[in-house]
Protein backbone atom coordinates (compact mmCIF):
# COMPACT_ATOMS: atom_id res chain seq x y z
CA UNK A 1 0.00 0.00 0.00
CA UNK A 2 2.65 2.50 1.07
CA UNK A 3 4.82 1.42 -1.86
CA UNK A 4 2.16 2.42 -4.38
CA UNK A 5 1.65 5.81 -2.73
CA UNK A 6 5.41 6.37 -2.96
CA UNK A 7 5.31 5.37 -6.64
CA UNK A 8 2.45 7.81 -7.22
CA UNK A 9 4.38 10.63 -5.55
CA UNK A 10 7.53 9.83 -7.56
CA UNK A 11 5.48 9.71 -10.76
CA UNK A 12 3.88 13.09 -10.09
CA UNK A 13 7.27 14.58 -9.20
CA UNK A 14 8.89 13.18 -12.35
CA UNK A 15 6.05 14.40 -14.55
CA UNK A 16 6.17 17.85 -12.94
CA UNK A 17 9.93 18.04 -13.49
CA UNK A 18 9.46 17.01 -17.11
CA UNK A 19 6.80 19.69 -17.58
CA UNK A 20 9.18 22.29 -16.13
CA UNK A 21 12.02 21.13 -18.38
CA UNK A 22 9.86 21.34 -21.49
CA UNK A 23 8.63 24.79 -20.47
CA UNK A 24 12.15 26.06 -19.76
CA UNK A 25 13.51 24.71 -23.05
CA UNK A 26 10.73 26.26 -25.08
CA UNK A 27 10.01 29.47 -23.22
CA UNK A 28 12.75 30.22 -20.73
CA UNK A 29 11.81 31.20 -17.18
CA UNK A 30 8.34 32.32 -18.22
CA UNK A 31 7.69 29.06 -20.02
CA UNK A 32 8.88 27.08 -17.01
CA UNK A 33 6.48 28.90 -14.69
CA UNK A 34 3.56 28.36 -17.05
CA UNK A 35 4.48 24.69 -17.36
CA UNK A 36 4.74 24.26 -13.56
CA UNK A 37 1.32 25.83 -13.06
CA UNK A 38 -0.08 23.63 -15.82
CA UNK A 39 1.54 20.53 -14.26
CA UNK A 40 0.05 21.33 -10.85
CA UNK A 41 -3.39 21.71 -12.37
CA UNK A 42 -3.00 18.51 -14.37
CA UNK A 43 -1.98 16.51 -11.28
CA UNK A 44 -5.09 17.70 -9.42
CA UNK A 45 -7.31 17.03 -12.44
CA UNK A 46 -5.75 13.61 -13.04
CA UNK A 47 -6.34 12.49 -9.45
CA UNK A 48 -10.05 13.37 -9.45
CA UNK A 49 -11.20 13.09 -13.05
CA UNK A 50 -8.76 11.11 -15.21
CA UNK A 51 -10.76 7.87 -14.90
CA UNK A 52 -13.87 9.54 -16.32
CA UNK A 53 -11.79 11.13 -19.10
CA UNK A 54 -10.31 7.80 -20.19
CA UNK A 55 -13.69 6.03 -20.13
CA UNK A 56 -15.21 8.83 -22.21
CA UNK A 57 -12.25 8.74 -24.60
CA UNK A 58 -12.97 5.08 -25.35
CA UNK A 59 -16.73 5.59 -25.54
CA UNK A 60 -17.29 3.18 -22.65
CA UNK A 61 -20.92 2.46 -21.75
CA UNK A 62 -21.82 1.51 -18.19
CA UNK A 63 -23.46 -1.89 -17.71
CA UNK A 64 -26.28 -1.78 -15.17
CA UNK A 65 -27.34 -4.78 -13.04
CA UNK A 66 -30.55 -5.26 -15.04
CA UNK A 67 -28.78 -5.26 -18.43
CA UNK A 68 -29.74 -8.49 -20.18
CA UNK A 69 -27.15 -8.39 -22.96
CA UNK A 70 -24.15 -8.28 -20.62
CA UNK A 71 -25.70 -9.85 -17.50
CA UNK A 72 -23.20 -12.72 -17.30
CA UNK A 73 -20.31 -10.26 -17.63
CA UNK A 74 -21.70 -8.07 -14.84
CA UNK A 75 -22.35 -11.03 -12.55
CA UNK A 76 -18.87 -12.37 -13.24
CA UNK A 77 -17.28 -9.10 -12.08
CA UNK A 78 -19.55 -9.07 -9.01
CA UNK A 79 -18.51 -12.61 -8.02
CA UNK A 80 -14.81 -11.88 -8.54
CA UNK A 81 -15.03 -8.62 -6.56
CA UNK A 82 -16.53 -10.57 -3.67
CA UNK A 83 -13.72 -13.15 -3.95
CA UNK A 84 -11.18 -10.32 -3.79
CA UNK A 85 -13.04 -8.63 -0.90
CA UNK A 86 -13.41 -5.47 -2.96
CA UNK A 87 -16.32 -3.02 -3.27
CA UNK A 88 -18.33 -3.62 -6.43
CA UNK A 89 -16.71 -1.52 -9.19
CA UNK A 90 -18.63 0.12 -11.99
CA UNK A 91 -18.71 -2.14 -15.03
CA UNK A 92 -18.28 -0.85 -18.58
CA UNK A 93 -18.28 -2.25 -22.09
CA UNK A 94 -16.44 -0.68 -25.04
CA UNK A 95 -17.68 -1.07 -28.61
CA UNK A 96 -14.25 -2.00 -29.94
CA UNK A 97 -13.36 -5.13 -31.91
CA UNK A 98 -9.80 -5.40 -30.62
CA UNK A 99 -9.82 -7.73 -27.59
CA UNK A 100 -8.68 -5.82 -24.52
CA UNK A 101 -9.65 -4.70 -21.03
CA UNK A 102 -8.54 -2.22 -18.38
CA UNK A 103 -9.32 -0.95 -14.88
CA UNK A 104 -9.36 2.65 -13.72
CA UNK A 105 -10.28 4.78 -10.71
CA UNK A 106 -8.42 6.55 -7.91
CA UNK A 107 -9.13 3.86 -5.28
CA UNK A 108 -11.14 0.63 -4.81
CA UNK A 109 -14.17 2.65 -3.65
CA UNK A 110 -14.20 4.59 -6.96
CA UNK A 111 -13.05 1.89 -9.37
CA UNK A 112 -14.29 0.80 -12.77
CA UNK A 113 -13.46 -2.10 -15.06
CA UNK A 114 -14.00 -2.09 -18.80
CA UNK A 115 -13.87 -4.78 -21.47
CA UNK A 116 -14.27 -4.58 -25.23
CA UNK A 117 -16.89 -6.48 -27.18
CA UNK A 118 -13.96 -8.01 -29.03
CA UNK A 119 -12.60 -9.70 -25.92
CA UNK A 120 -16.02 -11.12 -25.13
CA UNK A 121 -16.21 -12.51 -28.64
CA UNK A 122 -12.90 -14.41 -28.70
CA UNK A 123 -12.65 -15.61 -25.07
CA UNK A 124 -14.73 -18.26 -23.41
CA UNK A 125 -16.29 -17.55 -20.03
CA UNK A 126 -13.44 -19.14 -18.06
CA UNK A 127 -10.80 -17.08 -19.90
CA UNK A 128 -12.78 -13.84 -19.55
CA UNK A 129 -13.07 -14.57 -15.85
CA UNK A 130 -9.28 -14.71 -15.65
CA UNK A 131 -8.96 -11.37 -17.44
CA UNK A 132 -11.43 -9.59 -15.17
CA UNK A 133 -9.69 -11.08 -12.13
CA UNK A 134 -6.46 -9.53 -13.45
CA UNK A 135 -8.16 -6.13 -13.71
CA UNK A 136 -9.57 -6.43 -10.19
CA UNK A 137 -6.06 -7.25 -8.97
CA UNK A 138 -4.99 -3.86 -10.35
CA UNK A 139 -7.83 -2.31 -8.33
CA UNK A 140 -6.83 -4.20 -5.18
CA UNK A 141 -3.18 -3.18 -5.58
CA UNK A 142 -4.27 0.43 -6.20
CA UNK A 143 -2.43 0.41 -9.51
CA UNK A 144 -5.34 2.16 -11.21
CA UNK A 145 -4.47 5.55 -9.72
CA UNK A 146 -0.89 5.32 -11.00
CA UNK A 147 -1.79 4.09 -14.47
CA UNK A 148 -4.63 6.56 -15.05
CA UNK A 149 -2.60 9.55 -13.82
CA UNK A 150 0.36 8.55 -15.97
CA UNK A 151 -1.87 8.13 -19.03
CA UNK A 152 -3.55 11.50 -18.58
CA UNK A 153 -0.44 13.51 -17.78
CA UNK A 154 1.72 11.81 -20.41
CA UNK A 155 -0.87 12.87 -22.97
CA UNK A 156 -0.68 16.42 -21.65
CA UNK A 157 3.10 16.38 -22.00
CA UNK A 158 2.75 15.43 -25.65
CA UNK A 159 0.29 18.28 -26.16
CA UNK A 160 2.37 20.88 -24.34
CA UNK A 161 5.47 19.86 -26.29
CA UNK A 162 3.64 20.20 -29.61
CA UNK A 163 2.19 23.59 -28.74
CA UNK A 164 5.17 24.75 -26.70
CA UNK A 165 6.30 27.16 -29.37
CA UNK A 166 3.36 29.34 -28.28
CA UNK A 167 4.72 29.72 -24.74
CA UNK A 168 5.69 33.19 -25.71
CA UNK A 169 8.87 35.14 -25.64
CA UNK A 170 10.15 37.65 -28.11
CA UNK A 171 13.49 38.63 -29.50
CA UNK A 172 16.31 36.92 -27.61
CA UNK A 173 13.77 35.15 -25.36
CA UNK A 174 11.98 33.54 -28.27
CA UNK A 175 12.20 29.71 -28.26
CA UNK A 176 14.86 28.19 -30.48
CA UNK A 177 12.92 26.40 -33.25
CA UNK A 178 15.44 23.54 -33.33
CA UNK A 179 15.03 22.97 -29.59
CA UNK A 180 11.28 23.22 -30.04
CA UNK A 181 11.30 20.48 -32.68
CA UNK A 182 13.52 18.27 -30.51
CA UNK A 183 11.23 18.69 -27.52
CA UNK A 184 8.21 17.75 -29.64
CA UNK A 185 9.81 14.31 -30.08
CA UNK A 186 11.86 13.88 -26.92
CA UNK A 187 9.28 14.95 -24.32
CA UNK A 188 6.68 12.29 -25.25
CA UNK A 189 9.48 9.70 -25.34
CA UNK A 190 10.58 10.72 -21.85
CA UNK A 191 7.00 10.44 -20.64
CA UNK A 192 6.86 6.97 -22.19
CA UNK A 193 10.01 5.93 -20.36
CA UNK A 194 8.50 7.07 -17.06
CA UNK A 195 5.45 4.93 -17.79
CA UNK A 196 7.63 1.95 -18.68
CA UNK A 197 9.54 2.25 -15.42
CA UNK A 198 6.42 1.74 -13.31
CA UNK A 199 4.30 -0.47 -15.55
CA UNK A 200 6.02 -3.78 -16.30
CA UNK A 201 6.45 -5.08 -12.75
CA UNK A 202 2.87 -3.99 -12.06
CA UNK A 203 1.56 -6.30 -14.81
CA UNK A 204 3.34 -9.32 -13.36
CA UNK A 205 1.84 -8.59 -9.96
CA UNK A 206 -1.64 -8.19 -11.43
CA UNK A 207 -1.25 -11.53 -13.24
CA UNK A 208 -0.29 -13.18 -9.94
CA UNK A 209 -3.07 -11.43 -8.03
CA UNK A 210 -5.63 -12.20 -10.75
CA UNK A 211 -4.72 -15.89 -10.67
CA UNK A 212 -5.27 -15.88 -6.91
CA UNK A 213 -8.65 -14.15 -7.24
CA UNK A 214 -10.02 -16.53 -9.89
CA UNK A 215 -7.98 -19.53 -8.64
CA UNK A 216 -7.30 -20.49 -12.25
CA UNK A 217 -3.88 -19.37 -13.57
CA UNK A 218 -4.23 -21.49 -16.71
CA UNK A 219 -7.36 -19.59 -17.74
CA UNK A 220 -5.57 -16.25 -17.55
CA UNK A 221 -2.56 -17.69 -19.38
CA UNK A 222 -4.80 -18.96 -22.20
CA UNK A 223 -6.58 -15.60 -22.35
CA UNK A 224 -3.31 -13.68 -22.63
CA UNK A 225 -2.15 -15.86 -25.53
CA UNK A 226 -5.44 -15.37 -27.39
CA UNK A 227 -5.56 -11.62 -26.80
CA UNK A 228 -1.92 -11.23 -27.86
CA UNK A 229 -2.55 -13.09 -31.12
CA UNK A 230 -5.63 -11.05 -32.01
CA UNK A 231 -4.75 -7.61 -30.64
CA UNK A 232 -1.92 -6.93 -33.09
CA UNK A 233 -4.09 -7.92 -36.06
CA UNK A 234 -7.05 -5.70 -35.15
CA UNK A 235 -6.21 -1.98 -34.85
CA UNK A 236 -7.56 0.07 -31.97
CA UNK A 237 -7.94 3.56 -33.39
CA UNK A 238 -8.51 5.26 -30.04
CA UNK A 239 -5.34 3.74 -28.62
CA UNK A 240 -3.38 4.70 -31.73
CA UNK A 241 -4.56 8.31 -31.34
CA UNK A 242 -3.83 8.27 -27.60
CA UNK A 243 -0.87 5.89 -27.16
CA UNK A 244 -0.29 7.06 -23.59
CA UNK A 245 -3.40 5.06 -22.58
CA UNK A 246 -2.00 1.81 -23.97
CA UNK A 247 -0.26 0.90 -20.70
CA UNK A 248 -3.66 0.64 -19.00
CA UNK A 249 -4.69 -2.33 -21.14
CA UNK A 250 -4.07 -5.98 -20.28
CA UNK A 251 -2.19 -6.37 -23.60
CA UNK A 252 -0.41 -3.58 -25.50
CA UNK A 253 -3.03 -2.31 -27.98
CA UNK A 254 -0.63 -0.45 -30.27
CA UNK A 255 0.31 -1.70 -33.71
CA UNK A 256 3.98 -0.85 -33.20
CA UNK A 257 4.22 0.63 -36.69
CA UNK A 258 5.65 3.91 -35.42
CA UNK A 259 8.04 5.25 -32.80
CA UNK A 260 5.39 4.91 -30.11
CA UNK A 261 5.61 1.15 -30.54
CA UNK A 262 9.23 1.19 -29.35
CA UNK A 263 8.22 2.03 -25.79
CA UNK A 264 6.13 -0.97 -24.82
CA UNK A 265 4.92 -0.72 -21.24
CA UNK A 266 4.00 -4.41 -21.11
CA UNK A 267 6.29 -7.35 -20.38
CA UNK A 268 6.60 -10.13 -22.95
CA UNK A 269 3.41 -12.18 -23.16
CA UNK A 270 5.43 -15.41 -23.32
CA UNK A 271 7.06 -14.65 -19.96
CA UNK A 272 3.72 -13.75 -18.39
CA UNK A 273 2.26 -17.05 -19.60
CA UNK A 274 5.27 -18.99 -18.33
CA UNK A 275 4.92 -17.51 -14.85
CA UNK A 276 1.20 -18.22 -14.73
CA UNK A 277 1.64 -21.83 -15.80
CA UNK A 278 4.27 -22.24 -13.08
CA UNK A 279 1.66 -21.03 -10.59
CA UNK A 280 -0.86 -23.62 -11.81
CA UNK A 281 0.88 -26.39 -9.85
CA UNK A 282 -0.37 -24.78 -6.64
CA UNK A 283 -4.07 -24.90 -7.64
Amino acid sequence: MLGNWIKTFVLMAAITALFASVGAALGGAGGMMIALLFAGGMNIYAYWFSDKAVLKMYGAQEVMPDNTQFRSYYNMVKELAENAQLPMPKVYVIDEQQPNAFATGRNPEHAAVAATVGIMRILNERELRGVMAHELAHVKHRDTLISTISATVAGAISAIAQFGMFFGGSGDNRPNPVIGLLMMFLAPMAAGLIQMAISRAREYEADRGGAEICKDPKALAAALEKIHNYAHKIPNQTAEMHPETGQMMIINPLSGQSLKGLFSTHPQTEERVRRLLAMANHY
